[in-house]
């Protein structure tokens, strides 16, 4: 007699977790921004460049904006684990004048090990309604032409309109802007 094979647990799925940052967050912000520059663009930025990063650099970036009053910028955080800060997204009025967009995503960055779980994209749409809310019915973001999550973009809707030079360690790069209109 075939004894029965016994049932493997589902698999755990990840808590979602989006939240406004406070500026307790500062040094995790500061570890994502820096974790998620040096696995996103090894090879497109100095290597130099991205060895210069210092958390504590960027923690005080974040701590500095998040504790004005006066500041423009939503930060929002995402976590997989309560209270593990792995990513992070910031947003506010476009920056440059290009209408028809009058919101802008300012940065999204995840660990590595938070990619693929659903989290960078309740980011962006965290951020999308946000800047509804706020009055922006077009917002736009800016993404380095050889990075390797650019489609994401396109993938949740961005299309591609416009292109500008960067100079980043001392390397000339580009930048894609892709942008979302609401529909009337």
């Amino acid at each position: 007699m075939d004894r029965p094979t016994p049932a493997r647990p589902a698999p755990r799925l990840p808590v979602l977790i989006v939240r406004p940052a406070l500026e307790s967050d500062a040094e995790a912000l500061g570890r994502v921004h820096v974790a998620s520059w040096q696995t996103t663009y090894a090879g497109l930025v100095p290597e130099e460049y991205l060895a210069g990063l210092k958390v504590e650099g960027r923690a005080e970036r974040w701590r500095a904006g998040l504790a004005n009053p006066e500041s423009r910028t939503t930060v929002i955080v995402g976590e997989l684990t309560p209270g593990e800060v792995v990513g992070f997204a910031s947003f506010g009025p476009e920056r440059e004048g290009l209408a028809p967009f009058t919101g802008e995503l300012y940065a999204l960055y995840l660990v590595k090990a938070a990619q693929g779980h659903g989290l960078g994209r309740a980011l962006l749409n965290t951020a999308a309604r946000q800047l509804r809310e706020a009055g922006h019915r077009a917002w736009m973001c800016w993404v380095l032409a050889d990075n390797p999550a650019r489609h994401f973009y396109a993938a949740l809707g961005g299309r591609p309109f416009r292109e500008k030079p960067i100079e980043i360690g001392g390397r000339c790069l580009i930048e894609v802007a892709f942008g979302w209109q609401e529909q009337v």
